[in-house]
C-alpha cells in the first residue's frame, strides 16, 4: 500500500483502516477490568465497519495491538485530560486535527457552550457521524465537522465553519504526524500558530528523530515478521513519510509557546502502564508535547 500527494481513503482502507484499528483497541480498553477511560462508542464503529465488509484484526495482529495497548490507552487518556483541563481553564473552542474515530465530542464532559471542530477526510467523518446518529447518540458539545484533507486549505474551511481566530483554542494532533511529509508537518504548525490567539493550548503526539531511526524501524518490521504477520494485512510503516523532521517542542518554544514534553515511557508510567525497566521496542519512541501560547 503506497501513498501519493493526492491520495484519499474511506474508513476501511489505507490510513482510514488505521483509525479502525485504534477504535478496536479503545473498545478492548473500554471493556477491560480497569479502563483508563470510557469510550462506549468505539465498538459501534467496529461493528459498523464489519457490516461494510471490514475484517477484524487476525490473531497475530490482535497480539501486536495488545502489545502496545498500554501505550494506546495512555495516549487516549492524556489527550482526554488535556481537553478537559483546557475547558476548566476557560477555553471553549476546540480543534481536533485528523479526528479519526475517537468520539470525544460525544463522550467528554464539555463545558457549556464549547464548540468542537473535527478535521478529517470527508468519508471518515461521515462514517462516524452516520454511525452515531443511527444509534441515537448526540454530541455533548456544539459539533462542527470540517471534512477536508489536512494537505489542502483547511484553515479556510475551518474559518468558513465558524472558527474564531481571535478566541483561544485548544488544538490536538494525535496519531497524525507520520502520515504527513516533513514539509507538510511544518506547514501544519505554521497554520496552527497563525490561527492561535494568545492563551491557546496545544497537545501533540510528536514523532522525532529517534522514532524514524532506520535501525529502530527495521526492528519493528522484524518483530512483526517473527509474530507471523499475515499476508493480507498491511504494515503501517508503508503509510508513513519516513523523513527527518522538525522537533515539535523546539518549534513551538521558538515561537512563543510555553512548552512541556513527556516521553512515552514516562507517560505510561504515570498511568501505571509501564514500570521502570519495562520499556522495549514495543514502546513507541514518541514524545507528548503540550504548549500554551504566551505572546
Amino acid at each position: 500500500m503506497t501513498r501519493s500527494d493526492d491520495d484519499t481513503w474511506d474508513v476501511t482502507e489505507s490510513v482510514g483502516a488505521t483509525a479502525l484499528g485504534v477504535a478496536w483497541s479503545r473498545a478492548q480498553e473500554n471493556n477491560s477490568e480497569c479502563p483508563l477511560f470510557l469510550d462506549p462508542f468505539a465498538q459501534l464503529f467496529v461493528d459498523a465497519a464489519v457490516e461494510r465488509g471490514w475484517r477484524q484484526p487476525p490473531a497475530d495482529v490482535v497480539e501486536r495491538i495488545k502489545a502496545i495497548g498500554g501505550y494506546a490507552a495512555s495516549r487516549t487518556k492524556w489527550f482526554d485530560e488535556f481537553l478537559i483541563a483546557a475547558g476548566a481553564n476557560g477555553i471553549d473552542q476546540v480543534v481536533i486535527l485528523a479526528a479519526g474515530l475517537d468520539a470525544r465530542a460525544w463522550r467528554l464532559p464539555w463545558v457549556d457552550g464549547t464548540v468542537v471542530y473535527e478535521i478529517d477526510q470527508p468519508r471518515v467523518l461521515a462514517f462516524k457521524a452516520d454511525t452515531l446518529r443511527r444509534h441515537g447518540v448526540t454530541p455533548m458539545a456544539q459539533y462542527r465537522p470540517v471534512p477536508i484533507d489536512l494537505r489542502e486549505d483547511w484553515p479556510r474551511a475551518l474559518l468558513d465553519a465558524g472558527f474564531d481566530p481571535s478566541e483561544p483554542t485548544a488544538w490536538t494532533a494525535e496519531g497524525l504526524l507520520p502520515y504527513l511529509p516533513a514539509a507538510g508537518q511544518d506547514l501544519l504548525f505554521e497554520r496552527i500558530h497563525d490561527l492561535s490567539a494568545r492563551g491557546s493550548r496545544i497537545a501533540v503526539e510528536s514523532f522525532g528523530a529517534g522514532f524514524f531511526d532506520p535501525e529502530y524501524l527495521a526492528r519493528l518490521r522484524e518483530s512483526r515478521a517473527q509474530a507471523g504477520g499475515s499476508d493480507d494485512t498491511f504494515d503501517v510503516q508503508d503509510l508513513w513519510y519516513v523523513e527527518e523532521r522538525t522537533e515539535v517542542a523546539a518549534w513551538l518554544a521558538g515561537r512563543g509557546w510555553d512548552v512541556t514534553a513527556l516521553p512515552a515511557a514516562d507517560l505510561m508510567g504515570r498511568y501505571g502502564r509501564c514500570a521502570a525497566g519495562e520499556v522495549d521496542d514495543a514502546t513507541p519512541r514518541t514524545v507528548f508535547v503540550e504548549g500554551q501560547r504566551t505572546c
